[in-house]
């Protein structure tokens, strides 16, 4: 029982941290010091064009905390146009790959669907067409406005967020931040990881406060949750008990094991990308100076993010 209630304790603990992540989220910065340059660009003649949404209450925007992906990308030799309609056939014509990421619903129930049916169908149309989209996804509020849209492809998004009891970040003693390499078989073999050459090769990703995501079978979950992982998942609103400490048994975690927090597959004529953590594709500063995603030593996060747009636009096959 003593255990029982250690863990529901720390299930506690570990939530609130979320919470106080997503609320202190302005007062993450995008990193002034991440080198963005890409000495050796992918695309020196030919340059797809990718198109950024910010068409849906996005949290991550251009000139904010996802600068220094953008920055990264264009360095590569991608055009990047952004996006401030909803997405269509003809918004989404002469595009090679579409990046969405954190979109949610209206300012009053950012938890509601980011896109219409129209739109999740315009966009799978898109792909089937020989389109790549790029999904990127967080713990609530941001995982569920896009379930609509990743169920379009498969893609299940966990409505919690994941915690790793095993594989996690030792550093910071926070099961939210989840370790994928190659020593402990989960950083999974795909173009994706292995790049064009050794140099591409990735060995080692953090994660920081996602979500699991599960896709077909056809797909590839290249970041593999272990069997350590578990999905925290809130409880129903009507459930929740007045009581506080009764409301602690409310709390439920599912096993997270044969899931994943990056998910890639191919879509008829297109490509998909469901990566279940932003802050693991940018380059951020918290308080007391603390390093979120690429700018964060020791790990190929940077190189990552770079073969998955190399995969999406087709330079790894």
């Amino acid at each position: 029982m003593k255990r029982a209630f250690a863990l529901l304790a720390l299930i506690e603990c570990i939530f609130l941290f979320v919470v106080f992540a997503f609320e202190s989220t302005a007062s993450q910065q995008p990193d002034p010091a991440f080198n963005a340059r890409v000495s050796d660009p992918a695309y020196a003649i030919r340059h797809p064009r990718a198109l950024f949404d910010e068409a849906h209450n996005n949290s991550h925007t251009a000139d904010g905390t996802y600068k220094p992906f953008l920055d990264l990308i264009k360095s590569d030799g991608y055009l990047v146009s952004i996006n401030e309609k909803r997405f269509s056939r003809q918004s989404l014509a002469g595009y090679s790959v579409l990046i969405i990421v954190n979109a949610t619903g209206s300012q009053e129930k950012r938890e509601s669907p980011a896109f219409t049916k129209e739109e999740c169908d315009a966009v799978r149309d898109w792909v089937q067409a020989g389109g790549s989209l790029l999904l990127v996804i967080d713990h609530a509020p941001f995982n569920t406005p896009s379930a609509e849209l990743a169920a379009r492809f498969s893609v299940d998004i966990s409505p919690g967020f994941v915690i790793d009891k095993k594989n996690f970040n030792t550093e910071s003693d926070d099961q939210t931040e989840i370790i994928f390499s190659r020593d402990n078989s989960l950083l999974l073999k795909h173009p994706i990881t292995e790049g064009r050459t050794a140099a591409e090769r990735v060995n080692r990703v953090i994660t920081f406060s996602g979500v699991s995501v599960k896709g077909p079978d056809a797909g590839v979950q290249f970041l593999k949750l272990s069997s350590d992982a578990f999905d925290i998942l809130r409880p129903e609103k009507e459930k929740v008990s007045d009581d506080p400490e009764a409301a602690r048994v409310d709390w439920k975690q599912a096993p997270a094991g044969g899931r994943g927090q990056a998910v890639a597959l191919e879509f008829e004529k297109g490509r998909v990308v469901v990566f279940g953590n932003a802050a693991a594709l940018t380059a951020q500063i918290g308080s007391k100076d603390i390093h979120y995603g690429m700018n964060v030593s020791g790990f190929g996060n940077r190189q990552l993010a770079l073969n998955i747009m190399h995969w999406l636009s087709r330079l790894l096959k």
